[in-house]
């Protein structure tokens, strides 16, 4: 599958209430309501079974969007941390400092 490769499934699944679904699932209520609107149909009324297809059908695109950005996110981020760990010259850490070596000295204004 182009969409999703199959190292995906290495991944957790995504819940199945998120914000992308949920967007996407009243984007699709949303477009059956203006098709409604726009056929001069009462708009909540008629064509409740296409409201519930367009709704489940935007739940499902949106559902498997977030899981392709969390395999896009996981994909970086193992890129990333590789690049660190094979280049740890570039990314040394700095010594540990005393709060009083952070902070300014306090001056009162009067």
């Amino acid at each position: 599958m182009a969409f999703l490769p199959e190292e995906a499934r290495a991944l957790p699944p995504p819940p199945l209430v998120n914000k992308v679904s949920a967007w996407l699932g009243a984007a699709g209520w949303a477009a059956a309501l203006l098709g409604n609107g726009f056929s001069q149909r009462p708009v909540l009324t008629a064509g409740v079974h296409r409201q519930v297809l367009f709704a489940t059908v935007g739940w499902v695109v949106g559902y498997f969007l977030a899981k392709r950005t969390e395999y896009i996110h996981a994909k970086q981020d193992r890129e990333m941390f590789e690049y660190i760990r094979h280049h740890p010259e570039d990314f040394k850490t700095a010594g540990k400092k005393r709060i009083g070596e952070l902070l300014e000295d306090f001056i009162p204004n009067r």
